[in-house]
């Protein structure tokens, strides 16, 4: 049985879900973001106690399928920009999207916008900027260096998106004493 879990983010809400399942006997095929397969079928006893724990630890159990859908967006999207980092020649993401989740793009794109207000293209701008603030927080990467890692056409471009998202230049922002960074669940 494959369920979709929202606020699923990163490897340790993987280790947290997979803890949560394992603790209620529930067997396990596999723990990715944002989905989690169970060897069988769940009883509406079992569902509702993993949906109580899941909401205990910050997560949600999504059963509708445009809520569904949605969920899987936002952990394929994610996915995505670990692929920038990590590829010399990232795809496309209108194909990356796709070949992912089996729709079309502009289907995807339309269901996306339609639930949440907001294009699949604005939402990635905001998880880049989100992460473009995490890289920033180490000191370890010059901009240039973040700009190549994710893949901006330019510095100048990335200043520039950071700006209209933030309303903060990049040097105003580590200039805070507290930087303003939001979890990839609150996007």
């Amino acid at each position: 049985m494959k369920l979709i879990i929202q606020n699923m983010v990163c490897d340790r809400c993987i280790e947290s879900v997979r803890t949560i399942f394992s603790g209620s006997g529930i067997p396990l095929q596999n723990v990715e973001l944002g989905t989690v397969e169970t060897t069988g079928q769940l009883t509406s006893r079992e569902l509702d106690d993993v949906s109580r724990m899941l909401e205990d630890k910050g997560f949600a159990l999504v059963l509708d399928r445009e809520s569904r859908l949605i969920e899987q967006i936002k952990a394929v999207l994610l996915s995505y920009i670990d692929n920038l980092e990590n590829s010399d020649k990232p795809r496309k993401l209108s194909v990356f999207m796709t070949e992912k989740l089996h729709y079309n793009y502009s289907y995807l794109s339309s269901v996306f916008s339609d639930n949440t207000g907001e294009t699949v293209e604005n939402y990635l701008i905001r998880l880049r900027i989100e992460r473009v603030k995490e890289l920033l927080s180490y000191r370890t990467l010059t901009l240039s260096e973040i700009a190549w890692q994710l893949k901006y056409s330019s510095v100048q471009y990335l200043s520039n998106q950071f700006k209209k998202i933030t309303g903060k230049t990049v040097t105003e922002y580590l200039k805070q004493e507290k930087q303003d960074r939001k979890t990839l669940d609150r996007l």
